[in-house]
């Protein structure tokens, strides 16, 4: 096996890990001789997974902005593989129709809810992890997952404020535990994707505006939203053994999104 996708005997706990970047990456690990934990909401998302990712995977279905189910996936992992060797946060999702949106627009409901589903959550996740990885010794591996709108905003498309508040957290918050952990060689990064074809992106990928804007704004590859294995490359590198001297990192998975204007596809310009 290539040392770039050396996750061969790995326990890693997926959180959100049954559809989408989350199941893509489950898949890849399980197909590259890792041991995963995977977690949804949904039951049949669960199930559904499960029969997919085979023996080497276990999980069940519960509210991931709960402080218990990372608890309980960290423990369930330990239970039926011995030990815990990485998380991969990927439990997140869109507030709009909870009441995000542009500031002026955002409810106080829809602000809780959005910070809870997507840095709440996680910083749940990542201390469940860090404690387990303390108890057993020897270090650990985080990657959590943010978002280009972090950092990178696109205010006609994507004017969802509290999500992009929650996704720069994210990366303040990876960094710092990065820092604060090393010497216990825990190693803490982030991915960050530009638009994905996933369950959560069904709104901008039928919207015809936001593919014109995408084919400027993601240019590499002919200008075309992502597909899972996008992602799923970096996600198992960062994971990976051949990733055990990085840290504190945050790795945009983009197609150039971060580094284009969007407003003019290639192709056009002088």
């Amino acid at each position: 096996m290539s040392a770039r996708y050396d996750v061969e005997g790995l326990v890693v706990v997926v959180m959100g890990g049954t559809t989408g970047l989350g199941l893509s990456a489950a898949q890849a690990l399980v197909a590259n001789g890792a041991k995963v934990v995977v977690t949804s909401r949904s039951e049949a998302n669960v199930q559904a997974a499960l029969d997919s990712l085979g023996e080497n995977a276990r999980g069940f279905a519960a509210d991931a902005s709960l402080p218990e189910t990372a608890e309980r996936a960290v423990a369930l992992a330990v239970e039926a593989f011995g030990r815990l060797d990485a998380l991969y946060h990927v439990a997140g999702g869109s507030g709009r129709a909870k009441g995000d949106g542009p500031l002026h627009e955002i409810t106080d409901e829809g602000l809780r809810y959005t910070l809870d589903l997507n840095l709440t959550s996680l910083i749940a996740s990542n201390r469940a992890a860090v404690k387990q990885f303390m108890k057993q010794g020897g270090g650990g591996c985080i990657l959590n997952m943010g978002s280009v709108l972090g950092w990178s905003p696109s205010p006609e498309f994507f004017a969802s404020h509290a999500y992009a508040a929650a996704k720069a957290g994210i990366v303040g918050f990876s960094r710092s535990i990065a820092s604060y952990y090393a010497p216990q060689n825990i190693r803490v990064n982030v991915i960050a994707p530009a638009l994905v074809e996933t369950p959560m992106s069904q709104r901008a990928v039928g919207n015809e505006a936001i593919v014109q804007f995408v084919a400027a704004k993601q240019p590499l590859d002919g200008g075309r939203v992502g597909s899972p294995a996008d992602v799923e490359g970096a996600a198992l590198f960062l994971l990976s053994r051949a990733a055990q001297f990085i840290t504190g990192q945050v790795l945009a998975v983009d197609g150039g999104w971060t580094v284009s204007e969007g407003r003019e596809a290639p192709n056009k310009k002088n």
